[in-house]
């Protein structure tokens, strides 16, 4: 079939379109940003559309001769106006695909006992889109409770926080069951659901329910770690959600709905998936950690939540106001090896130099709101348009010539972090380059106050990623195996 995919570089997006592929179908694709969806391992095989679901004149190219929708888009990020967002954007999608045969859509679980007046603005929202949809398309809307696999938002949330608290007070609304579901399980439904003549309507899916204290509990035990968790009837959702962006790389905008999703019970009723699809039966949630945990040991992670962050506008652009600092160096190596030395800064890998002031910098953007250094990343080398590496977004990568960070670090301005790599004789020319567009005085004042560490740092840095790269180049000509080469237009 030909088949739209929305919400495609998102963490459902991306691994729906390579299941697609698999199975022989034409995709196509509806982005706000053609490098991000390039990038990705199925860029090269699929048909990107650039467009916004907030226009409907954009959504015309996309949805022509499509047969089949994938809806996979929230304003998890939206700010205060993310479900009249959401609103705009479905109501746009149906006016622009009157057309298709089937819409397949993934909402939220909401409270059998509140339907959708639930307290969770975001599943209301969810809801309201999966009406939008139903109302004007023929759509089958998959509602599923916290989605657990390597990379998800629930899974690093329970991961997180059980890793890193050996003993906790948490409130009592932990003990309120909810219904998870394996990733791979979501994927499997929203498969099986293509092609079928007619609109399912709601189903929703999951696996056996389970209180957001056992899923820690679980988790803990799969790991080895004693731990202790002692309910008490205190703590509101927001401060709940405070706390979790403190203690977790989740940020407070994104871990705001992920706790009020579990603040009530919520259990679907699950007669019409086990009906219509017989076939699938959803892994317990203990077997959905261990695959998690799998995966993140083996380095397969797939798609994560990261990739879909915020997207402000802001692109680096030369031009007057905006303070640069160059370091130049010729490398006596590769152009592949110096790109993946700089490619591999962040993590668990650290950053190489002054590792220490890197971590106080964090803690400090921690705690006036910003991300930190908790996001890590998702695989240590590979990196794609748009994901996040600890405080910083990747804005551009093109390997391996280029990767430009975009700090998401609260600063007074706008800072970006770039890294270049060209052949020059028998070695490669590497070029680090740090801007900075200052916001009135304070910003400058920032720029120059911090001036004397970052002579310090970054220099050091520049000289420590010449040094991997030489030793990279090293391992590659004592290399005895198959030869490596770099994906130049997939940014691997």
């Amino acid at each position: 079939m030909k088949i739209l995919v929305t919400g495609a570089t998102g963490y459902i997006g991306g691994r729906v379109i390579e299941r697609l592929l698999e199975e022989g179908h034409q995709v196509r694709v509806l982005t706000r940003d053609h490098d991000r969806a390039l990038a990705r391992p199925w860029g090269d095989r699929v048909e990107i559309h650039v467009g916004d679901l907030l226009s409907t004149e954009s959504l015309e190219a996309p949805l022509r001769d499509i047969d089949v929708a994938y809806y996979l888009v929230h304003s998890m990020y939206g700010g205060a106006d993310f479900a009249e967002q959401d609103r705009r954007a479905a109501q746009n999608f149906v006016t622009a695909g009157h057309k298709l045969k089937q819409v397949i859509y993934l909402g939220g679980i909401v409270p059998r006992s509140k339907g959708d007046t639930t307290g969770s603005l975001h599943l209301r929202s969810r809801a309201e889109v999966g009406a939008i949809l139903r109302d004007g398309l023929p759509t089958t809307e998959f509602r599923a409770g916290p989605i657990i696999g390597s990379g998800s938002a629930s899974f690093e949330m329970v991961r997180y926080l059980t890793e890193r608290l050996p003993a906790m007070i948490a409130p009592r609304w932990i003990l309120n069951q909810v219904q998870p579901i394996g990733v791979s399980d979501v994927l499997e439904y929203l498969i099986a659901a293509l092609g079928r003549s007619d609109a399912l309507g709601v189903i929703d899916v999951g696996s056996e329910p389970v209180s957001f204290r056992q899923m820690m509990m679980i988790y803990a035990a799969s790991r080895g770690l004693p731990r202790l968790i002692v309910p008490v009837p205190v703590l509101a959702p927001r401060l709940a959600a405070l706390w979790v962006g403190f203690i977790t790389p989740i940020p407070n905008a994104l871990a705001v709905p992920l706790v009020e999703g579990v603040v009530e019970p919520v259990v679907g009723d699950r007669q019409r998936a086990r009906s219509l699809f017989p076939e699938i039966e959803p892994m317990p949630y203990e077997a959905t950690v261990r695959l998690a945990l799998e995966r993140i040991r083996g380095d397969e992670v797939e798609t994560r939540w990261t990739f879909s962050g915020q997207d402000d506008g802001v692109r680096l652009v030369d031009r007057e106001g905006v303070a640069r600092e160059v370091r130049s160096r010729w490398v006596g190596a590769d152009i592949e090896s110096t790109f993946r030395a700089f490619s591999s800064l962040g993590g668990k890998s650290g950053w190489r130099v002054w590792n220490w002031a890197w971590k106080i910098r964090g803690l400090l953007d921690q705690l006036v709101g910003g991300p930190g250094l908790r996001r890590g990343r998702r695989h240590p080398e590979q990196v794609y348009p748009g994901e996040a590496i600890d405080f910083w977004r990747v804005e551009e990568v093109r390997a391996p010539f280029i990767l430009r960070l975009r700090a998401e670090m609260k600063v007074p301005g706008k800072a970006w972090l770039q890294f270049e790599a060209a052949e020059e004789g028998e070695g490669t020319r590497l070029v680090q380059t740090a801007f900075f567009a200052p916001t009135g005085f304070l910003g400058w004042a920032y720029w120059y106050g911090i001036y004397p560490f970052h002579a310090l740092i970054f220099s050091d840095l520049v000289n420590a990623v010449a040094d991997d790269a030489a030793l990279f180049a090293k391992e590659h000509r004592g290399h005895t195996g198959p030869s490596i080469k770099l994906d130049k237009t997939k940014g691997e």
